[in-house]
């Protein structure tokens, strides 16, 4: 009894983990504004990065966590050459923003979300916490969907295997 019980709650946990493939039409729709401060939505930047995996790395300035992780991410960066990094930024303001990639010296593509935490963007991922990284296949879908540590086993893992 004990058996079929662990059996059925590991397949209810399993169940309730599965992670989504591709980004809702809210998300992919949602603009943020670039470094040179033009308009793009999301669909367009993930269009412009087809066929190579991206890391995209939800982030603020004030975010102590974020701020801790970036020398992780640059580690991820030296180890990952092909890899895209993408960096979505949830300050309350550009100016905030620009110098806090300046400050950090953070390398990679970077966008403003403007609506930040209540951006359709952040609200169809469930986002939850900064910081927060997921992985995009070369095919465009998405192959880890969560984590919050940029050293964390199965973000290294899934950039090894794509």
């Amino acid at each position: 009894m004990k058996i079929l019980l662990s059996t059925i709650i590991f397949f209810f946990t399993i169940s309730f983990q599965a992670q989504e493939v591709n980004f809702k039409p809210e998300a992919l729709n949602d603009t943020f504004i670039s470094y040179e401060g033009e308009e793009i939505t999301f669909s367009e930047i993930l269009d412009s990065y087809k066929g190579k995996t991206v890391l995209i790395d939800i982030w603020a300035a004030w975010c102590k966590d974020c701020i801790i992780g970036m020398p992780k991410v640059k580690k991820l960066q030296k180890k990952n050459k092909d890899v895209v990094f993408l960096f979505l930024s949830l300050d309350k303001t550009q100016e905030t923003w620009k110098k806090a990639i300046d400050k950090f010296k953070i390398e990679g593509e970077h966008f403003y979300v403007p609506l930040g935490w209540k951006s359709p963007f952040c609200s169809s991922i469930d986002l939850d916490w900064v910081p927060r990284y997921m992985v995009v296949n070369p095919e465009g879908e998405i192959s880890l969907y969560k984590a919050i540590k940029a050293d964390d086993k199965i973000l290294k893992g899934v950039l090894k295997n794509q």
